[in-house]
């Protein structure tokens, strides 16, 4: 199922991983996880932030993804599944 990841990094965690060269090491080592169709990084909310789109095949994926965020950075993280626009009318004609 496609999913979307966004994670809000805590300021302080994040300035020390990148003062020592492990947010670029957990960033690679999420996106080989992931293998993400899309990622994108920006301020969000007065934040450093991540967003992946990513292909999740079973739940058991989960933890291994958001402890990494946590622990590295003190992230702040979502996963919601999303649609691209053959996915949402697909959706839609089955409901007509």
């Amino acid at each position: 199922m496609r999913m979307m990841l966004r994670a809000l990094m805590d300021t302080e965690k994040s300035n020390k991983a990148i003062e020592n060269g492990q947010m670029q090491k957990m960033m690679d080592a999420l996106t080989d996880q992931l293998k993400p169709e899309a990622a994108y990084y920006s301020p969000h909310a007065g934040k450093r932030s991540c967003i992946m789109i990513f292909d999740m095949k079973e739940s058991s994926q989960l933890p291994p993804i958001v402890e990494m965020l946590f622990q590295t950075m003190g992230a702040e993280v979502e996963i919601q599944p999303v649609m691209n626009r053959e996915e949402l009318h697909k959706g839609l004609a089955a409901i007509a």
